[in-house]
């Protein structure tokens, strides 16, 4: 206790100097944590961007499909798989659709789509497709509904109950076919490759127009715990895939997201790591300060019997009550911040990345674990850059240390 007290004591006998290394300590700890944070919440947002607007969380497709998105490459008979899907407590809930590449048109113009059939009360759970209706009405079921990608639709300069026409070739024949639609409605996913570039028409009429009968391309899949998507343990990704049939989770779908996941932890990690060390440089400078100001009470402490280990024992806990000062004051701040930024959010202007469209606030959230993880960190890291001056102080040789005090 004696120990404790002098080294509290020994903190403060400058008081500037231990507040400004405090405020760089505790200003590390602050950034790092609401990094930390910003880059979750961005890491989470395009993980549901990706998830959430059409690719699903995982998807069933005949082998090969994804490579060229061959129209040709369709599940003939989907009805054994979905009777599994239906049974597998995992799943929430799936969709299936028709995905065929196609040029639609209008009175004034024409462009390439990507059309996809789909089923309406389906596609409504597994997708944003119904919630990205920005004009108009969802899929009904009627054989001439068409939901078009605002991009597109500005491009083909239609609107609601505007006539469009499809022209595209059967799936097994490759005979030329035009069908008729109208303009139901108007969506906007956010990403520009995904407005100006798809249509959707129910799944009944695209089954029938491209003359697969029951067929689909791709069945989108949600799970009730999203974390397990990319498990290998989940029964779908034990029992389904065949040598004509593929089942991949997001990750696998998506391995460039992937990568850029793993940067982003490498990027907290790199950045953490050089302000703890600018942090921990502050410490050994301060530590140093403080032991050549009691350079001459040191030595007059070990001549008359102080061990070396109690010095390093001192000048370690006067590192410790730094980091636990800074921790203390750091975290009050983050908490302070924290609750501003979960009520405002972060504002960074409209930006999109990897086809994902972040909005103008980013909603922040921090966790408990960043409230105590980077904080012990923090302490830890604190020790370590103490070592050395206590080694330093632990060495003093009283005879010449008094020398050079007088």
């Amino acid at each position: 206790m004696l120990m404790i007290r002098q080294a509290w004591r020994n903190i403060f006998r400058n008081i500037r100097r231990t507040v400004l290394t405090c405020t760089l300590i505790a200003s590390s700890l602050i950034v790092i944590i609401l990094v930390d944070t910003l880059i979750n919440s961005m890491t989470g947002l395009m993980v549901k961007g990706i998830t959430e607007t059409i690719e699903g969380e995982a998807q069933i497709y005949h082998s090969g499909f994804r490579d060229q998105y061959d129209p040709e490459l369709y599940i003939s008979d989907p009805k054994s798989i979905i009777s599994k899907l239906d049974s597998d407590d995992e799943i929430k809930t799936y969709a299936s659709r028709v995905i065929v590449p196609s040029m639609i048109g209008s009175s004034y113009n024409s462009d390439g789509v990507v059309l996809y059939g789909v089923d309406a009360e389906k596609e409504s759970n597994t997708s944003r497709l119904q919630s990205a209706i920005i004009e108009g009405d969802y899929l009904s079921g009627s054989d001439r509904e068409l939901l078009l990608g605002r991009l597109i639709a500005e491009k083909l300069e239609v609107g609601i109950g505007d006539r469009i026409v499809i022209t595209s070739s059967e799936i097994n024949t490759n005979q030329m076919i035009q069908e008729l639609f109208r303009v139901s409605g108007i969506v906007q996913f956010g990403p520009k490759e995904l407005d100006e570039g798809f249509a959707f028409i129910n799944l009944s009429t695209a089954q029938r127009i491209f003359n697969i009968g029951e067929g689909v391309h791709q069945i989108a899949i949600r799970f009730n715990n999203p974390e397990l998507a990319n498990s290998p343990d989940l029964d779908i990704y034990k029992t389904l895939p065949s040598d004509t049939l593929e089942v991949k989770g997001w990750l696998a779908l998506q391995p460039g997201l992937g990568a850029m996941l793993e940067m982003t932890g490498l990027s907290t990690l790199i950045m953490g790591t050089i302000l703890f060390i600018l942090a921990s440089l502050g410490v050994v400078n301060s530590i140093f300060m403080s032991i050549y100001e009691r350079t001459y009470e040191l030595a007059v402490s070990k001549a008359i019997g102080t061990r070396p280990s109690g010095i390093a024992s001192l000048v370690l806990l006067e590192g410790l009550f730094l980091a636990l000062i800074s921790c203390f004051f750091g975290i009050i701040i983050t908490f302070i911040l924290g609750i501003f930024l979960q009520e405002s959010g972060l504002s960074l202007g409209v930006m999109e990345f990897s086809g994902v469209a972040f909005p103008d606030n980013i909603p922040v959230k921090l966790t408990l674990d960043q409230y105590v993880n980077f904080p012990f960190y923090v302490v830890l890291l604190t020790l370590v850059a103490a070592i050395y001056p206590a080694i330093f102080a632990a060495r003093i040789v009283p005879a010449q240390a008094v020398q050079k005090a007088l």
